[in-house]
């Protein structure tokens, strides 16, 4: 709270009436500064987050970024890092953290109704190819470019409330599989029971 509930950010809550909820949870001291075991759990079996940089000059940027369940990696209770995959090469990111190192990543699990936002510092670290390697998904077809190192300085989560419930395609798609084979089944037998019928 000490890096989001900025002066104007507590003016706002007091305008709108949540300044004293707010301040007694500031008062228990409820800042997250370390990956602990339930956090470091639910990275592990992220497949997709939002990456937030900002310019210079404050203009905001966000930038999706995908993988395997674990390609998003904890290092260390302070530390994250994932392979920076080749992609449309504008290298927004990358640009924002060569003059501003504040970022945050936005980590949103859909199937569960649960997301992590997680503040910090992050760089790019290009042409150390043991660590892009170490940090590459095992059979994942991309091409690495850079390693991507974060820093975390805090990290919180939200309510569930409006977070619509979906789940990942490839999830289903052995479900899928699954009921079509049944319905087949369930045709195959009706048929057989009609043709036995006096």
């Amino acid at each position: 709270m000490d890096i989001t509930f900025t002066p104007s950010v507590k003016a706002a809550q007091t305008r709108r009436g949540s300044r004293d909820g707010y301040a007694r949870m500031e008062a228990k001291g409820t800042t997250r500064t370390f990956v602990d075991e339930g956090l470091a759990e639910f990275i592990a079996n992220t497949r997709s987050f939002y990456l937030a940089t900002a310019s210079g000059d404050g203009q905001p940027y966000i930038q999706h970024r995908g993988g395997p369940p674990g390609f998003l990696r904890v290092i260390d209770e302070n530390t994250l890092a994932f392979a920076d995959f080749s992609g449309n090469r504008q290298y927004i990111s990358t640009g924002n953290l060569d003059e501003n190192a504040k970022a945050m990543i936005f980590i949103m699990d859909y199937r569960m109704r649960r997301r992590v936002k997680i503040w910090g510092t992050a760089k790019v670290v290009e042409n150390d190819d043991t660590l892009i390697e170490q940090l590459m998904p095992d059979n994942y077809v991309a091409r690495p470019e850079a390693a991507m190192v974060f820093t975390v300085n805090s990290w919180d989560t939200n309510c569930p409330q409006h977070i619509p419930l979906m789940v990942f395609a490839e999830d289903v798609e052995p479900l899928a599989e699954r009921v079509a084979a049944l319905e087949a089944e369930n045709a195959r037998l009706r048929k057989q029971v009609a043709v036995n019928r006096p």
